[in-house]
């Protein structure tokens, strides 16, 4: 799945307000219901890679809180989820393009940047399946290949075998000539 943009991620939302938003951060893994969403962050990128291109996007990170020992047994509607959004977005118009991320986690897994990968509907629930990012070359998947170290050889492209180069010389070209009966044999 290509990454979900925030225009996407809040469409689904608007979609299903009256359902419960859980999230689901590995298997059988989920935040617990007592969660909170924390703050909202938009985060413009601009990179220059190992290749030498200049690259931008937008990131809006959701990040959600699980507060030790308030458990409960419903996690927030998504109409309250909504709400939030729309504060937000009172003070901070959020980019429709941007990728978005779930920021998340607690004494068992360690704080990180999630994609969610998958948002399904299923009874009550509104479950947004949360997988990790992955590490990219962008000069890579763009065909190129990375900058170079200090040899001049590139970093990320497998190295070509070098053979060297065979000069080839006439030897009888400049020898003196053996003639029967000359005597140098």
């Amino acid at each position: 799945m290509e990454n979900l943009k925030w225009g996407s991620f809040k469409e689904q939302l608007q979609a299903n307000p009256e359902l419960v938003l859980q999230f689901q951060y590995a298997e059988d893994k989920w935040v617990d219901a007592s969660y909170h969403i924390t703050e909202i962050k938009q985060a413009p990128i601009t990179s220059v890679d190992c290749g030498g291109v200049m690259n931008k996007w937008t990131e809006v990170i959701v990040q959600l809180w699980e507060p030790q020992g308030q458990e409960q047994d419903r996690a927030m509607q998504v109409s309250k989820a909504l709400s939030i959004v729309n504060l937000v977005e009172k003070a901070l118009p959020l980019d429709a393009d941007a990728i978005v991320k779930i920021e998340f986690g607690n004494t068992q897994f360690d704080t990180r940047q999630m994609l969610p990968k998958n948002i399904t509907a299923s009874g009550d629930n509104l479950i947004v399946d949360l997988r990790p990012d992955a590490v990219q070359c962008k000069a890579i998947e763009r065909g190129g290949s990375c900058g170079t170290n200090d040899k001049g050889e590139e970093c990320c492209t497998p190295v070509a075998e070098v053979k060297p180069k065979i000069k080839l010389q006439n030897l009888a070209e400049n020898a003196a000539c053996c003639t029967p009966g000359g005597g140098c044999c």
